[in-house]
């Protein structure tokens, strides 16, 4: 079970052993989805239409832009930006896992509401989230650079790019796309645990023989669920934070197309919706959903 249940009498872990479990899970999880990920930032940093239509598309399609990430930047291009998103998950899972823990135990401990309702495992998840997200923010910000350069690289190493960050576009430049980070992750995150959730106790119900057993298996399909279905719902703010993420970066984007300048959510949202129509919102949702079953899956699974 994730989060305290007041009915798992036999269940003795502490909090260093939640946090932990939470940064392995995410550590797991993190070498496995690394590509998609890639693939999903560059899909959502493309002006231009993701279609074969159009001639200045440099991305089409998953297996398309998988095999010319492959032929232009080598296999390691999958896993560029690999330790600051090794970082922020370890440190995300942690912070998010021992912050869902105590709040709902917190609730219970109340005794406000039973701390296993929906309402209150969304509103715990989506809290523990925005927690998560203060700590590791600035190292979220450094993954998306990484992923988003072409060859030459701007940054050499994980060193190289905090330095030359800071010189250049001062300390805030580590908090930037943080608003729509913490609209989208509220929600992202309290669908996330309260669906899941949810979804476990629809399987148990409706496999009262096999909800038991196959604990494994429950996990990663009421996971993968609870993923997909949160980040359909808060995608568009994700593509927005990546957007405002790579904002004095241009010239690293220039071997990809046209390059666009943003002064803020609300300014990144219309000129979207402006140029590339309400489906420009969802760019990249394809690889996002699929990275979204895997990685919550995994995560609850580890």
């Amino acid at each position: 079970m994730v989060g305290y249940d007041p009915k798992a009498d036999d269940r003795d872990i502490s909090n260093v052993e939640v946090a932990v479990a939470g940064s392995v899970s995410g550590l797991v999880t993190r070498v496995l989805i690394s590509p998609l990920d890639v693939i999903k930032i560059r899909f959502q940093l493309q002006i231009e239409r993701l279609s074969r239509s159009d001639p200045n598309a440099k991305y089409h399609g998953i297996l398309q832009a998988g095999r010319q990430i492959l032929q232009e930047e080598g296999p390691t291009a999958f896993w560029k930006g690999h330790i600051p998103a090794q970082l922020l998950s370890i440190g995300y899972g942690a912070v998010q896992f021992l912050s869902f823990e105590v709040l709902t135990e917190l609730v219970h401990r109340a005794s406000v509401r039973d701390a296993r309702d929906f309402s209150v495992h969304f509103l715990c998840g989506g809290l523990s989230a925005c927690v998560a997200t203060l700590a590791v923010h600035p190292v979220d910000v450094l993954r998306t650079r990484f992923a988003a350069q072409g060859e030459p690289r701007v940054y050499k190493t994980l060193r190289d790019a905090v330095v030359t960050m800071y010189k250049t576009e001062g300390p805030l430049v580590f908090y930037k796309g943080l608003n729509p980070t913490l609209i989208a992750i509220f929600p992202y995150a309290g669908f996330q645990f309260s669906i899941y959730s949810s979804l476990k106790r629809a399987y148990e119900w409706a496999l009262p023989a096999e909800g038991k057993k196959n604990g494994n298996f429950k996990n990663l399909l009421c996971g993968s669920g609870a993923g997909v279905i949160s980040k359909t719902l808060t995608y568009p703010l994700d593509l927005f934070k990546k957007r405002l993420q790579v904002g004095g970066f241009e010239q690293a984007r220039a071997s990809f197309g046209q390059v666009r300048s943003y002064k803020g959510l609300l300014d990144c949202a219309g000129q979207v919706l402006r140029e590339e129509g309400a489906q420009g919102c969802f760019k990249g949702l394809s690889p996002s959903l699929l990275k979204a079953a895997l990685s919550t899956g995994l995560v609850f699974f580890c």
